[in-house]
């Protein structure tokens, strides 16, 4: 009995272990996303930045021009960027990704990756993966991956006529949802025109200014998604902890209970034993 007591009293010095990490996994995780969102301002302020300077743009060009600073020419061809989570422990959180990627990846798609599980499950889907790259490990890498992202996704020579970017974005309780947004070609429909009473001075031609803009407002728009898939990532791992608290908590009541139980009975062993040799010995 003394064995099985021993026995019980490790595992529960074990869970005590394990609920220290995963305390610390928690923590971790919830300093991330609040990482993430103080620096989702920023890049959404430049993203805002940009738009207004488009739609500057839009309303300077020669008339009849528009059509022809958006068209795109030649064989349709297609891209989807993904961002898959980069570490486990976050649930489904990397195939719900590719369960929302999985329309725009028919028809042979070129799939851009980000994050070292999205490897694994593009193969059990039977994707080829085109492009990888690991995702970020803290906020202040997101321009990077952006700007990786852009030149592998958009070469000067050969980009894609269509480009679809696929992440998942937090939510209240951890649970991210999934979605799906065109990249290319460019809709310059969505930024209002700004006419102004002095026409701004401008540098390059009218056509020229607004490609650039575009290619820094896609870049935007790719550091926006980076960092709401790490956001959303962390979120799934700090419910994925909550919910590993909540059984680690219940494995060890279970086994305090037990290891009293048997403590109980070690004692009324003792005690017995005790009472038959007094009554033998008389």
């Amino acid at each position: 009995m003394s064995g099985r007591h021993a026995e019980i009293e490790a595992r529960i010095g074990a869970v005590h272990k394990l609920e220290s990490v995963i305390a610390a996994m928690r923590g971790i995780a919830a300093s991330r996303v609040q990482e993430a969102e103080r620096h989702l301002g920023s890049i959404r302020s430049y993203a805002a930045t940009i738009g207004q300077a488009i739609g500057t743009a839009l309303a300077v060009l020669p008339p009849g021009r528009e059509d022809a600073a958006v068209a795109r020419r030649g064989p349709e061809r297609r891209a989807v960027i993904v961002f898959a989570a980069e570490q486990g422990f976050a649930g489904a959180f990397t195939e719900r990704v590719f369960d929302a990627a999985a329309p725009h990846l028919e028809g042979g798609a070129a799939l851009f990756l980000a994050g070292d599980r999205g490897l694994a499950a593009a193969g059990r889907r039977g994707l080829e993966v085109a492009w990888h790259a690991p995702m970020i490990a803290h906020p202040a890498q997101a321009p990077l991956l952006a700007g990786r992202l852009a030149e592998a996704a958009f070469p000067p020579e050969s980009a894609p006529d269509r480009v679809v970017l696929v992440h998942a974005v937090p939510e209240p309780g951890g649970v991210p949802r999934a979605v799906a947004k065109q990249l290319a070609p460019f809709d310059y429909a969505r930024f209002p025109l700004r006419r102004a009473a002095v026409p701004p001075r401008i540098t390059l031609p009218p056509r020229l200014l607004l490609e650039r803009l575009a290619e820094e407002h896609v870049f935007a728009e790719l550091a926006e998604a980076v960092m709401l898939s790490f956001a959303a990532e962390n979120g799934a791992r700090m419910r994925a902890m909550v919910a590993a608290r909540d059984n680690t908590a219940e494995t060890l009541e279970e086994l305090t209970g037990l290891a009293r139980r048997l403590r109980q009975e070690e004692i009324t062993e003792e005690i017995v034993e005790l009472a038959t040799a007094s009554l033998s010995g008389r």
